[in-house]
């Protein structure tokens, strides 16, 4: 009797224990893939590429290097985000591998792993580090960069670098903005940069014939449907290979061109590669996303109207709200970006009456595991429908519906000590309905 105690207490202490170590433990929510567990290597540059940085890039490719100024990717090691994140973190080497890919953007040299999942890396002093292109983030040759040569899709264009036919450019993409982790110690299936996994999961499920042709009509009705004229609602791209599962667990792009990053991320636009060169079809370099309100409008089809009355006589209103331009969930990337709709009901003064309020977001729990408890973003060609009913009685003279998109959830922002100095959501949508007869 005395041996079966020791035996319940020792298996007792193991698993409070286990426990313990997995609230304390460092969160490593995905596996290093080889991809991108090594920055890219510059020992081969050329002498007319200088030191690599986006300025000289610019000397030539004037109207690109305007692009890339403003885009998110150029701040991608300052962005004060990034920052208190990786901080707060402890400053995770392995965000480095991304946000600063080159070599000589990294205070150290990678030498090797010791660890399987290669978290923990071998460091020593890095003699080529350069401060100043560290803080270019994901500068030009972060991408255009390999063996010596810049890549292209056009290859030999007469350039005076050489040049490496890229014969797909969402294969680019594919080195950062596609990570997933499957493995006893995670207990997760989770891809923080949300690309080739959550194509993979919104194309799981066909969207129904009664779902396109109402989204289709929405369309028809917008004044502004020529915006809409490329999103899909295609039924043949659900039966493209998408990804496929890797031998350490991680989906990798199978069909890299049918991810459509470049395609929507970086639009068609004809113009030189450089200034007074041959006019062609080039991609702009903007990368719009989550932090462009423009953009993420262009996702959705939103549709506010008033529905026939209840048997009460009260009036339904009635808001859908669809992700018909994303190829993946809205909102993407980290789960702390969400949306808020809302359906109020208002008097006069602009009291709030009445209201229906949502969230759309994809909750986790982080300890002791990972795991997803539900998602409500939107998939794709899924329509989501919320209704407020208006008592004939009613006080109100106006009902609104309101949409928000927030880029960092205020918990987040406050645990990690982000001093935001803009704004961290933006009205997606907000249209008044007069409830007062003979108005609209």
């Amino acid at each position: 009797m005395k041996a079966k105690h020791i035996i319940i207490a020792a298996i007792t202490i193991t698993l409070i224990s286990f426990f313990a170590w997995r609230f304390v433990r460092p969160m490593n929510i995905f596996i290093v893939d080889d991809r991108f567990a090594w920055p890219v290597d510059t020992t081969q540059v050329p002498p007319v590429l200088g030191n690599l940085s986006a300025e000289e890039c610019g000397n030539c490719h004037k109207e690109f290097y305007k692009e890339w100024r403003t885009a998110i990717h150029s701040k991608a090691w300052t962005d004060p985000y990034f920052q208190a994140d990786w901080n707060f973190d402890s400053k995770q080497h392995v965000c480095r591998l991304c946000h600063t890919p080159l070599d000589r953007q990294q205070p150290h040299k990678v030498l090797g792993y010791r660890d399987k999942y290669k978290w923990d890396p071998i460091l020593e002093d890095n003699p080529d580090f350069d401060p100043k292109l560290q803080h270019e983030g994901v500068t030009c040759a972060a991408c255009h960069f390999r063996d010596g040569k810049i890549m292209g899709v056009y290859g030999n264009t007469n350039a005076p670098h050489p040049v490496k036919k890229l014969d797909d450019p969402n294969l680019v993409c594919v080195r950062c903005h596609v990570v997933e982790a499957d493995s006893w110690d995670n207990f997760l299936r989770f891809p923080p940069c949300g690309t080739v996994a959550e194509i993979k999961d919104t194309l799981a499920d066909n969207p129904s014939n009664k779902d396109i042709k109402y989204l289709q009509d929405i369309i028809a009705k917008k004044p502004d449907k020529d915006l809409l004229s490329t999103l899909a609602l295609n039924s043949d791209s659900n039966n493209v290979i998408i990804g496929k599962k890797g031998k350490t667990g991680e989906i990798t792009a199978g069909n890299a061109r049918s991810l459509g990053c470049v395609q929507c991320h970086m639009p068609l636009i004809e113009r030189p590669l450089v200034e007074g060169g041959v006019v062609r079809k080039t991609r702009q370099h903007l990368w719009r996303g989550g932090h462009d309100p423009e953009m993420v409008k262009k996702a959705l089809t939103i549709e506010f109207i008033e529905k026939e009355k209840t048997a009460k006589n009260n009036r339904l209103f009635s808001l859908t709200i669809a992700n018909t331009g994303a190829a993946h969930y809205v909102p993407t990337g980290t789960p702390d970006r969400h949306f808020i709709v809302n359906l109020r009901l208002l008097d006069d003064q602009g009291n709030i009456l009445k209201e229906n309020k949502n969230t759309l977001k994809r909750t986790v729990m982080w300890r002791p595991f990972i795991i997803d408890l539900w998602d409500t973003r939107l998939a794709r060609w899924k329509p989501r429908k919320y209704e407020l009913e208006v008592a004939s009685d009613s006080k109100a003279t106006m009902i609104e519906a309101e949409i928000r998109y927030y880029l960092v959830d205020e918990a987040r922002r406050k645990r990690i000590n982000y001093k935001n100095t803009t704004p961290l959501n933006y009205e997606v949508f907000r249209q008044t309905i007069s409830l007062k007869k003979g108005t609209q």
